[in-house]
């Protein structure tokens, strides 16, 4: 069934994933599930898609845990914070990384469970360590502000890095703004450009505006530099910059 999916045969796939399925193999029901949620080889039908992903939840399938707490986050079928949260928990017990992030969501912003900074930066550091970026991100920013941690900016720096290597605008503009202020970091004017030229390319319009406010404190050498060494970075896919 996976070979007749990944060469595009999804009718065929499908029917298979659907005996399966019906046999109760939990890989196969999370498949079945997945398929019935993009309309792939079926009519889309997210009724359908919660009742494969609950039986192959039920089994402990991490990937229809995480997808089922989507589900009911985002009313694929009826909107159910508390049920988001619970099965979300399941897949981030598993080691779930996109489940562990939503979690931290979910206890930062209070959605189906008690507001709890803590919890909500225990889940970002679990998803984070996993290289997910957002989390990463996150992480950074809780550490920025000593939210549900202790205020470091060194941590900061480091998790804001962490996903700024990965292509993370939001964190390659705090990167900026923390190497313009000495914050975490010993204050650079040029590494400070370098993020934020990179940010503002990647879309990031704070990033582009504290830019221009950057370049009236640099020297046309400083600002030269600073291109350079963002074109250098954007070659190495920002590894090592």
């Amino acid at each position: 069934a996976k070979q007749l999916y990944a060469a595009g045969d999804w009718q065929a796939a499908f029917k298979l994933f659907s005996k399966a399925a019906e046999q109760g193999f939990a890989k196969a029901q999370y498949n079945l599930g997945y398929m019935y949620n993009n309309g792939e080889g079926v009519a889309k039908d997210d009724k359908q898609a919660v009742y494969w992903w609950t039986k192959a939840a039920e089994q402990g399938d991490a990937e229809a845990q995480y997808y089922l707490g989507f589900m009911y986050f985002i009313a694929g079928v009826a909107q159910d914070h508390e049920q988001s949260v619970h099965w979300y928990t399941k897949a981030a017990e598993q080691g779930f990384a996109k489940a562990q992030y939503n979690l931290g969501k979910m206890y930062n912003n209070g959605s189906g469970v008690a507001k709890d900074v803590k919890q909500a930066v225990y889940w970002y550091t679990k998803a984070a360590e996993q290289g997910h970026a957002e989390a990463q991100y996150r992480l950074g920013f809780m550490y920025q502000l000593g939210w549900g941690v202790a205020e470091d900016h060194k941590q900061a720096v480091y998790w804001h890095t962490k996903a700024a290597e990965q292509g993370y605008a939001a964190s390659q503009s705090y990167l900026g703004d923390m190497y313009d202020n000495g914050e975490g970091v010993a204050e650079d004017y040029v590494m400070a450009h370098m993020w934020l030229n990179i940010a503002a390319a990647n879309g990031d319009e704070y990033a582009r505006k504290n830019k221009d406010i950057l370049v009236k404190k640099m020297s046309p050498s400083q600002i030269a530099k600073a291109q350079e060494m963002a074109r250098e970075c954007v070659a190495k896919n920002y590894k090592g910059c």
